[in-house]
């Protein structure tokens, strides 16, 4: 039986992708965007290595939600403290920072690696449709 031979690519050329959010639900678009980030779209992909591209995401400021996501989900966090649990509703954050929205849904969507907090620093998001990033 002849054992598998795994090729690494030399050189990690990085892209920029932009991706309209308006047009689609909170998932589907920050499931797009981790995949882009991760590298998962490139033929040579392998998980050991950062091999992602830059993603900038547009009109965050009007993204879709499904059912009665909007009165209903809530996110929690914890100080570690007795007690010391907070918890944030999906209203409230989009009004204060809609940003953070796409934010943490990509952030739980890229696995629990060493190198997750690198990656997510490729995201750049945007409230408009104008930006400065150079887009290939």
């Amino acid at each position: 039986m002849q054992s598998q031979r795994l090729t690494l690519p030399k050189t990690v050329t990085r892209k920029w992708h932009q991706v309209d959010v308006s047009k689609q639900t909170l998932g589907r678009a920050a499931s797009e965007i981790a995949n882009f980030l991760r590298g998962k779209h490139k033929r040579d992909f392998t998980p050991h290595m950062d091999m992602g591209d830059f993603v900038v995401a547009v009109n965050v400021d009007k993204l879709k939600f499904t059912g009665r996501k909007i009165a209903q989900k809530v996110y929690y966090r914890h100080s570690g403290y007795l007690g010391g649990i907070k918890q944030t509703s999906l209203k409230d954050l989009l009004i204060k920072n809609p940003e953070e929205v796409l934010k943490k849904a990509v952030f739980s969507m890229i696995d629990d690696i060493k190198f997750r907090k690198k990656i997510m620093s490729r995201l750049k998001i945007v409230k408009g449709d104008k930006h400065t990033y150079k887009i290939d």
